[in-house]
């Protein structure tokens, strides 16, 4: 028999801001459980989008969220002994997931700054459109258009 499906933990909002979506990118980048240098982190790097862009940080945040959000992935999937790239439809929970990890992980591979400086960074950069986020979702999109004959498999 089957364990239970895992009960999902409601997350509180952050202090600052009493956003959802900053507490979900400030436990992305925690580290070890250091949850307090995550959010100072995190909440420096709104402080410099607030004073580069004169708007709120939030705002800025959240549209960078919906221009990095992937609309379509691929997904392997086995079929009488082959292997398929199948292209779905990416759910509205993982788009905001995927969006986040890659803002964070572009920013973690840069050097030479301190790390809130490259968060800061990669959010306007996505904000406008440009840098590896917007070029790793493209490339997400290409994928998911060049295997779009495997599509009829997706409801398998």
């Amino acid at each position: 028999m089957r364990k239970p499906r895992f009960k999902k933990r409601i997350l509180a909002p952050d202090a600052r801001y009493n956003s959802l979506l900053i507490s979900k990118l400030i436990n992305y980048i925690m580290i070890g459980g250091k949850k307090e240098i995550a959010k100072n982190l995190v909440y420096k790097a709104m402080d410099k989008i607030e004073k580069e862009t004169k708007l709120n940080g939030l705002d800025v945040l959240q549209d960078a969220i919906k221009k990095a959000a992937p609309l379509m992935e691929v997904k392997s999937k086995r079929v009488g002994g082959a292997t398929y790239q199948v292209p779905m439809e990416v759910t509205d929970a993982r788009k905001v997931i995927l969006a986040l990890r890659w803002i964070i992980n572009a920013a973690r591979e840069k050097q030479g700054k301190t790390y809130d400086e490259f968060l800061c960074e990669e959010i306007l950069n996505v904000r406008n459109e440009t840098g590896a986020v917007i070029a790793k979702r493209d490339n997400m999109h290409k994928m998911a258009q060049a295997n779009k004959a495997f599509a009829h498999f997706a409801r398998f």
